[in-house]
């Protein structure tokens, strides 16, 4: 028997599989085809204060080995999740991490705050990808002050595990890690999508409305894996590491670069098992190598 149990900054979690945010609802809509309870956890969409419109169509474009989306983080707001999906995913023996977004250092408050009163809630996600209304629209996962006051706000309102989401779109993805953990991050997942875009050559037009959007699937796994390996080398906390996660080795090539646990995003479009065949894949590996617990291969990247 392999031991596949993981500790992500403070979240038990019976294998190091769970989904990016985004691509999986609250798992509703996979629970035909997976058994969440034999999930690590599910990670929710990402959640604001009062529900966002997100961007026009079109907003989705296949592209060589991924995809881009600019979706712009549609949801119904913290209130409607509270009292559907996440009152569904208390049923299914599964912790459930909640992907926490905002415009504004207020707003993230506001949804960790609202969440904190709901006891079906094991763990934040907070996601610094977004856009900050009051600094002109500039990310706030872009610069160190603007993430260490999310950081801070969010800290300062609940004990539960935190994991920080990171957007790979910096010049030092380490220096902004570095401010997470020491504004009290338990976690860092990463990476959110890269920035990229898609073009009609016949129309001569962008094909996605807004022109650009976030570029995922397995064209990434090279960026997400190096930036696991030097953020994991930059600080103490424990990562997920996502970006192209669509096999069961894939997962372990994360965790040799340093993740304590992996999440699978575009790959569910593609294969409504695929979180499936990952903590399958992971056993086959461990079984096949002889390693008996997966913690043995955090890190463990000979180089």
């Amino acid at each position: 028997m392999v031991n596949t149990q993981v500790n992500l900054g403070g979240l038990i979690m019976r294998n190091p599989v769970t989904v990016a945010s985004g691509t999986f609802a609250a798992g509703h809509e996979y629970a035909d085809f997976v058994d969440l309870s034999r999930m690590g956890a599910v990670t929710t969409k990402g959640v604001s204060l009062n529900g966002w419109a997100g961007n026009e169509s079109p907003r989705i474009a296949e592209t060589p080995s991924g995809m881009l989306n600019s979706i712009g983080l549609q949801n119904p707001g913290v209130k409607h999740l509270i009292e559907g999906d996440i009152a569904w995913l208390a049923t299914q023996d599964v912790p459930c991490i909640v992907n926490v977004s905002g415009h504004s250092v207020d707003e993230y408050h506001a949804v960790v705050e609202a969440l904190e009163e709901c006891p079906n809630v094991h763990a934040y996600e907070i996601n610094i990808s977004c856009p900050n209304v009051d600094a002109g629209g500039m990310t706030f996962g872009c610069v160190p002050e603007k993430a260490a006051e999310v950081v801070r706000a969010c800290r300062n309102v609940t004990k539960r595990p935190m994991i920080v989401k990171l957007t790979p779109n910096v010049t030092d993805i380490t220096e902004i890690a570095k401010v997470a953990e020491a504004e009290g991050a338990d976690a860092i997942s990463l990476i959110n999508t890269l920035l990229g875009m898609a073009i009609d050559a016949k129309r001569r037009k962008p094909v996605l409305a807004r022109v650009v959007g976030g570029l995922s699937g397995p064209a990434v796994k090279p960026v997400a894996l190096r930036c696991v390996w030097q953020v994991h080398n930059a600080v103490k906390v424990p990562l997920l590491g996502m970006g192209g996660v669509t096999t069961g080795i894939d997962a372990i090539e994360f965790m040799l670069a340093g993740a304590t646990a992996v999440a699978v995003g575009t790959a569910n479009f593609m294969n409504p098992h695929a979180t499936m065949d990952v903590v399958d894949g992971i056993i086959a590996y461990c079984e096949e190598q002889g390693v008996s617990d997966v913690n043995e291969l955090i890190g463990a990247l000979d180089c």
